[in-house]
């Protein structure tokens, strides 16, 4: 073999199918670190990583960024502008995060039945496209506020999935009766009278898609485990289920309002692609399969959707009292779920972890990116900078900071940075208790709600675009992105104001700096978990 064909095949395989000018910026890249690392500053080179890595997260569609952005991490690791430890640091401080991720999101395989089966009498039962949409909708915003948005969203897609590949068979001459293949993008074989109804069903199919999928985020914002982000701003602020809940909701109640109101203005006007209806046809087809299924249905499968609802009902429960850790309580899903439903075989558990350890090993590299911010100090003088700010100001500068970067990054990256930034000014005293709680409440729904714009922002969009079905049903970067942008705009704009006017003061505290400083060594929860006994401010004590 030459030595040319050698090089050749090693650059073939290098990100493997990605194309070529991705693979030759990323190892422009490699090559600039160390070279600005030592001819400028360390501060330089980590900025120049920053950018980079953000750039791997908005070409996620080219490549998954867990290669990329790894590559640039070890990197970063090797030139020093950050170590081993520090980067295991970031990981132990949010190892409930990547709990969650782990054993939620598996729990919730082993209910896949149960919310599939709810999911098909949705569809089926209502027969007004504005009020399916709206109920879609809502199921999804019920749904992430309890269980993981990437879930949910995996759960619509395997019910659309299987929809459209019914109608699909049944269009090509064959009967939904035979075994489903997973291949139904050639629509060679679809007979001409069914071509315009199957135009119709994958436009019906997309709006619902994304009804779905902006649901997951408007529910999503609400609670503790909503979005991976939320479990790791409430760890640094010493939050519970219910007390995450109610800090949010002056700002999540009101955008969920408007967010449903978006919901029917957009099936009304029939813009932005919206407004399709299920065609008389496929309905007919979809209810036939429908009877077809339950008339399968065994009493072993009746009593495993039993025992899935029972499951999840004890899902809600033990969220709701805080009853263990998140990932945890995931983990109890997990054996309830596949102990009272037979599931014993481990090539059959290990399936389920299939959707969510991608994403898990990408977070660990956000940590190490991370790490690298806060060894280098990279935000803290635009967070110093906003710090100076007053008031309502303050909220509303770090909610569109965060929503902005959140549009083109992703948006549990974004948290970790700038809750870590907030966390480190608590410490110095720089802000009291008040402020640091306002300041999460903007950085939570900052990262939350205008992340919708582009499927960069919301790991839900991004399962969706990169899935087997969003070519199916004709679904696009540019497409998506002008379906979520009506809701871009008004649930951003709601986020805002209520981070300006509804935000009331969090506590009655004020403390003063010193003796914050004296307890830097504390998360907030800590610091302050003594005090409600106070009747003053404590003074500094002398160890």
């Amino acid at each position: 073999m030459s030595s040319s064909t050698f090089a050749r095949a090693i650059f073939q395989n290098f990100l493997g199918k990605a194309p070529n000018w991705y693979k030759l910026t990323i190892l422009f890249f490699l090559l600039l670190n160390p070279i600005v690392a030592f001819a400028f500053s360390a501060k330089a080179a980590g900025w120049m990583l920053l950018i980079e890595f953000i750039f791997t997260l908005a070409m996620a569609l080219k490549c998954y960024p867990l290669q990329p952005g790894g590559l640039l991490a070890i990197q970063a690791v090797a030139i020093g502008l950050t170590t081993p430890d520090n980067v295991m640091l970031e990981i132990e401080h949010n190892i409930e995060v990547l709990l969650l991720l782990i054993f939620m999101v598996a729990g919730i395989y082993f209910l896949k039945d149960l919310l599939l089966f709810t999911f098909s009498r949705i569809i089926l039962r209502i027969k007004s496209k504005v009020l399916l949409s709206l109920v879609f909708s809502i199921a999804a915003a019920a749904l992430s506020a309890f269980l993981d948005a990437l879930t949910v969203t995996a759960v619509v897609i395997a019910v659309c999935t299987g929809f459209y590949g019914i109608y699909h068979k049944v269009a090509s001459g064959k009967s939904y009766k035979h075994e489903l293949s997973h291949d139904h993008g050639d629509d060679s074989t679809v007979g001409e009278l069914h071509r315009m109804d199957l135009d119709n069903f994958r436009a019906f199919l997309r709006s619902l898609l994304m009804h779905a999928a902006v649901g997951t985020a408007l529910g999503g914002v609400c609670t503790l485990v909503g979005e991976p982000q939320n479990l790791l701003i409430a760890s640094n602020a010493g939050w519970q289920f219910g007390e995450f809940f109610l800090r949010m909701a002056p700002v999540s109640l009101p955008v969920l309002v408007v967010g449903l109101l978006t919901c029917m203005l957009l099936e009304k006007s029939h813009l932005f692609g919206y407004g399709a209806q299920l065609p008389d046809n496929v309905r007919s087809i979809m209810e036939q399969y429908s009877d077809h299924q339950d008339s399968k249905r065994t009493s072993r499968d009746r009593v495993a959707l039993t025992v899935q609802g029972l499951t999840a009902a004890w899902l809600i429960f033990g969220l709701a009292f805080h009853l263990a850790a998140v990932g945890l309580i995931g983990l109890t899903v997990i054996v309830f779920a596949t102990a009272l439903c037979g599931v014993i075989e481990e090539h059959q558990i290990g399936e389920a972890f299939h959707e969510a350890l991608p994403f898990t090993a990408l977070l660990a590299v956000f940590f190490s990116v991370v790490a690298v911010i806060s060894e280098q100090q990279l935000f803290t003088p635009l967070v110093h900078h906003v710090l100076q700010m007053e008031g309502s100001e303050q909220a509303a500068a770090f909610y569109l900071a965060n929503g902005v970067l959140s549009a083109v990054s992703d948006n549990v990256f974004v948290a970790t940075i700038y809750i870590q930034e907030v966390l480190k000014a608590f410490h110095n005293g720089d802000i009291t208790r008040d402020v640091f709680d306002q300041l999460a409440v903007a950085i939570n729904t900052g990262t939350n709600l205008p992340s919708v714009a582009t499927p960069n922002g919301q790991a839900a969009f991004l399962f969706l675009l990169t899935s087997a079905l969003a070519p199916l049903v004709r679904l696009s970067y540019g497409r998506m992105v002008i379906m979520a942008l009506p809701y871009t705009i008004t649930m951003t704009i709601t986020g805002l104001i209520m981070v300006q006017l509804a935000l009331p003061p969090s506590t009655d505290y004020f403390y003063e700096k010193n003796w914050l400083k004296h307890h830097s060594d504390k998360k907030p929860s800590e610091v302050f978990k003594g005090l409600d006994a106070e009747t003053e401010t404590p003074e500094p004590t002398h160890h």
